[in-house]
């Protein structure tokens, strides 16, 4: 967990509010037995958090983090699950119960043009209800979930938007917003072309391109921090929420990584430790609070990785 500047920047990993292209050709409205288009209340439910119906067939939540959400997910009738969070998924406790896993994963910033599609083309020929998850079930899968339902022509991008709302999407991840809301129907030749492999489990890139991801948002957050906590004036792309959440996935996923379980178990409780201080400093972004908390999960966040890079990557062994 490096602590510096990175040098290199991931093509396309900038966080802010993204410009989002979309199919603009017009064509048929996907063919699809997808049920009713206005979205539903919410679902009350005890092992999985944050869920929302859409319609019928489609459901947005949290990741199911146990086994009793996963046996909540297969008594509500879930055949598929769909993460767009970047963690690798469950798929064993999923297959266990008869539910199949597909991994899309989507960033803070938009959904681009081929995940919106190929969530779309999953949502449609895969068999229903469809479990959408991200990591809160509040941000990316509800924006995944209404970019894909404008792309198969289910509601409208007004319709979308107020999912989105509904399901507690903060302000600040604008870019998802406004994926949704200039999102289109596709045409039917869109749709044929988008990717039908459905993998279970996207491969993380290893410790080394995380750790890209991690130097990188912890420069911005340090840009964050100087500004109040705020949009940097010199640096307007900057979302601070999204920014703290991009911390969280790339710690998530630097410790999937082969060469990071070999570590050991202190290892993987001092990456555990940090995740939990960068999300710590996403949510408190998200509810306004007070600087003073703000900096004091920036300073454990800053104190994990020191420590963690004073026993596993400054010391020769």
């Amino acid at each position: 967990m490096r602590t510096g500047t990175a040098l290199i920047l991931l093509a396309g990993g900038l966080i802010g509010i993204a410009s989002c292209s979309s199919t603009k050709t017009a064509g048929p409205t996907a063919q699809c037995d997808l049920n009713t288009p206005a979205p539903q209340p919410v679902v009350e439910n005890h092992a999985l958090h944050n869920v929302h119906r859409m319609n019928d067939k489609i459901i947005s939540g949290a990741v199911p983090e146990n086994a009793a959400a996963f046996d909540e997910l297969k008594a509500m009738g879930v055949k598929t699950i769909i993460s767009v969070d970047g963690a690798t998924p469950d798929v064993k406790s999923a297959q266990t119960r008869g539910i199949r896993y597909v991994h899309i994963p989507i960033t803070y910033a938009e959904v681009t043009e081929p995940q919106r599609l190929a969530i779309a083309r999953a949502l449609k020929d895969l068999p229903g209800p469809i479990y959408v998850h991200c990591h809160h079930g509040k941000h990316r899968s509800p924006a995944a979930v209404a970019a894909a339902g404008v792309t198969l022509g289910i509601i409208t991008p007004e319709q979308g938007v107020a999912f989105m709302k509904t399901a507690g999407t903060a302000p600040s991840y604008a870019g998802l917003y406004q994926c949704v809301a200039e999102a289109t129907v596709a045409s039917a030749a869109a749709m044929a072309a988008a990717p039908a492999d459905f993998p279970s489990v996207h491969k993380p890139k290893g410790i080394v391109a995380a750790m890209i991801e991690v130097d990188e948002s912890y420069e911005h957050l340090g840009f964050i921090k100087n500004a109040g906590w705020k949009t940097p004036p010199d640096h307007p792309d900057l979302v601070p929420a999204a920014e703290a959440g991009r911390l969280a996935d790339s710690l998530r996923h630097s410790g999937e990584d082969p060469r990071a379980k070999a570590h050991g178990e202190d290892f993987s409780q001092r990456l555990a430790k940090a995740v939990a201080s960068a999300s710590a400093l996403e949510e408190g972004i998200l509810k306004n609070a007070p600087a003073a908390e703000l900096e004091g999960h920036w300073k454990l966040v800053v104190s994990s990785c020191k420590d963690c890079h004073a026993e596993y990557r400054d010391k020769r062994k």
